[in-house]
Order: structure tokens, then sequence, then C-alpha cells
């Protein structure tokens, strides 16, 4: 009875220190991809001594920053890490965590997830137990695997973790009759969405949506950086004075497209843009626009984990009826607008029995300003479970 009770205690004390590791973690939102968001605490008794977390690609890892500040008081002490250390191997930008735990002396490591990075994938961990240190698993895996949902699909698939985001009144309209769309959501919904661009490494639109709303698609109601930006246009119609193309950012701007005149791209590359425009020819796929898997295997290929669609209904009905969604972001703003013509979320063929509506998984629903935003992970009928 006693035992179980302080494994109980122990249990507590555990996930006590790993909710601090998420909450680290959390503060490299937008700046580590492709890596993960990653939390370390280095604790003595009850005591934190240091702690760290990675903050941004190509610098040092939580686990090595927080060890390097702890110093001497590392020795004997235990670490909490959301996500498994890393080990050596071909391509590694910085040294191996495993080598810098067992440099400094630590003697129990608690890991809230495994990586499934397949040169990683429990080496990291199987390395600490055959050095003698005590591992613990498990602790708030959920939670972590969620905070690093973008991380844990691209190393699985290569593929980036694809997010549809849109806003919509409270009777399912995304404009009004006339196109008229600024603004549905309120202000604080407006600042989340732009956070979520400040996560993801890519935003996409089509070129509808550029030709009617002639969006920036940077990050400005936020701190963050700007993601890549991508517009769909098969058959290169985007006008040169676009604010996409000219706007100022680190971020570089894609055409995706099918065909395009020699001119035209020619105007589009003589264009005072830094970093350049890129263009990239990809194969037709339905109805001859671009090829969506394509898309993004281009995008896995150039390291960009993540993608927000914030096209408009025939976009996102692509993107949805190819199966190739993993989570929804609804704003559901507190206003009607009718008209039958009015657009709605998705276009595409829909389905016929209700029965056949695809469902989300893992539903949170909170509050923004008036707004209500709705974020699930979307299941396909041959993907029974959560798309994570």
């Amino acid at each position: 009875m006693v035992g179980g009770r302080e494994r109980e205690q122990e249990r507590e004390r555990d996930e006590h220190f790993m909710r601090r590791a998420l909450a680290l973690a959390e503060r490299g939102w937008g700046r580590t991809n492709p890596n993960p968001l990653v939390g370390a605490v280095v604790v003595r008794g009850d005591r934190v001594v240091a702690e760290a977390h990675h903050e941004r690609f190509g610098g040092p890892h939580a686990e090595a920053l927080a060890l390097k500040r702890a110093g001497a008081q590392a020795e004997g002490a235990e670490l909490y890490v959301n996500w498994e250390p890393c080990v050596r191997y071909e391509g590694k930008r910085t040294p191996p965590c495993v080598e810098a735990i067992l440099e400094a002396g630590i003697r129990r490591v608690v890991v809230a997830t495994r990586d499934p990075t397949p040169q990683i994938d429990g080496r990291g961990i199987q390395q600490l137990r055959e050095a003698g240190l005590e591992v613990v698993e498990g602790v708030l895996e959920r939670e972590a695997q969620k905070l690093n949902e973008i991380r844990v699909k691209y190393a699985r698939t290569g593929l980036p973790f694809v997010t549809l985001k849109y806003a919509m009144t409270l009777d399912g309209k995304v404009a009004t009759v006339t196109g008229d769309s600024r603004w549905i959501s309120s202000e604080a919904s407006r600042r989340y969405a732009h956070r979520l661009r400040a996560r993801y490494a890519a935003v996409l639109v089509g070129i509808g949506t550029v030709l009617h709303d002639d969006p920036q698609l940077t990050v400005r109601r936020c701190e963050g950086p700007d993601p890549a930006r991508i517009v769909l246009d098969s058959r290169g119609r985007i006008p040169p004075h676009s604010k996409i193309l000219r706007v100022e950012s680190e971020a570089p701007t894609v055409i995706a497209t099918v065909e395009m005149s020699p001119e035209h791209e020619r105007a589009l590359k003589e264009l005072d843009a830094s970093p350049p425009i890129e263009i990239w020819r990809l194969p037709p796929g339905p109805e001859g626009r671009v090829d969506l898997p394509a898309l993004l295997r281009r995008m896995g290929e150039r390291a960009w984990d993540s993608l927000l669609v914030e096209g408009g209904p025939t976009v996102a009905a692509s993107f949805v009826e190819q199966g190739l969604v993993d989570k929804v972001v609804a704003f559901v703003a507190p206003k009607l607008v009718g008209g039958r013509e009015a657009p709605t979320p998705l276009a595409g063929r829909g389905v016929a029995r209700m029965a056949e509506a695809l469902s989300l998984s893992d539903v949170e629903v909170r509050q923004r300003g008036p707004d209500v935003v709705i974020e699930g992970y979307l299941r396909y009928p041959d993907s029974p479970g959560e798309r994570r």
C-alpha cells in the first residue's frame, strides 16, 4: 500500500516538472521548424536548478542549454524533457544531446515521448539506459505529441502537416452574396490566426483569393517569423503588382503552377523581390489544376514541415476531397448574413448522405473575443483513428 502511494507521488511529481518542460517548449513556437518544440528542466530534489528551451532551428538544443546553465549542479540530478534526446547520426547540425547528458552526470531522465525520426526512434533512450541511467518514458505523452503534432507527421512521412483554417458566420458563410468577407472574425480571432501563421512553415491560398482580396500572408498581429507564401496558380495568372509578390519578408513567395507563359515568368522573376519569387512547375492533377500531393512532396523535400491552407472554398474542397487535411481550425463569428448564393467554407462535390460526412476527432472548442474557435483532426473513412 505504501509502495503504491509512493509511486503515485512520484508520478505526480514527474508530471509537475514535465508540464514545466512543455510550457518552456512552446516558447519556440514557429522558430524551430523542422525541429521539434523542446523544453528541458534540470531538477535536484524538488528544486529546479536550470531550464531551457530550443529557441531556433540550428541553435543549441534545450537539453544542452539547460545542462550548461546547471553546471556542476547537474551531477546526480534529474532531467525532464518532453522529446527524446537526440543521438549522433549523419546530417545532424548540432552535437547529440545524449552525449551531453552523460557528460553532465545526470542520474535520471524523464521523457514524455519518443522521437519518431527513423534515425532516432528509441536509440537515445536505449543509449541512456545502457549507460546505467534510469529513464522513465511516457509522462504526459499525449500532451507532448500534440504539441509536436507537426514534427510527428513530418518525421514519419516526410510530408508536411496540413491544417485547413477558415472563418465563417453563424449561418455558415465565408462571404456575403457580393463577395465581401472583411471582416468575419474579431480582432482577437485574427491575432490567433496570425499566431498560427507564425507556427507553420508555409501558408497557401489560391489565385482566386489573390485576385479578389490581394492578401500579404505575413505575420503582423503577433511576434513571429513569416511563413513561406504559396499561391496555387495553375494557369499562371497572378498579376505582377500583387501585394504577395512585393512584401518585405525573409520568407519566400512560391507560385505553384502547371503552365505559365515565358513572358509572364520573366516578368515575375524580374521583380525586385528578396528572396526572389520562386516558380514551381508541377504536374496537373484533377481538372488540370496543380497536383496537390506533388506539391506536398516538394515541400517535404524542401524541409517545410507544415502547411496552413487559407484558400477559398474551391481550394479547401480540393485538399479535403483528396484526403490531405490533418487538422481543421474553424472560426465561427456570431453573425448572420443569409443569401442562398453566399459561399460556404467548402465547395466541391459534397456528400449525398449525412452518414458520409467527414467528422473531426479530439475536438477542442474555445472562445476568442466574441467568436468560437473549433479545432479537431479530420477523420477519413480509411483512417478511423486520429490522423496524428
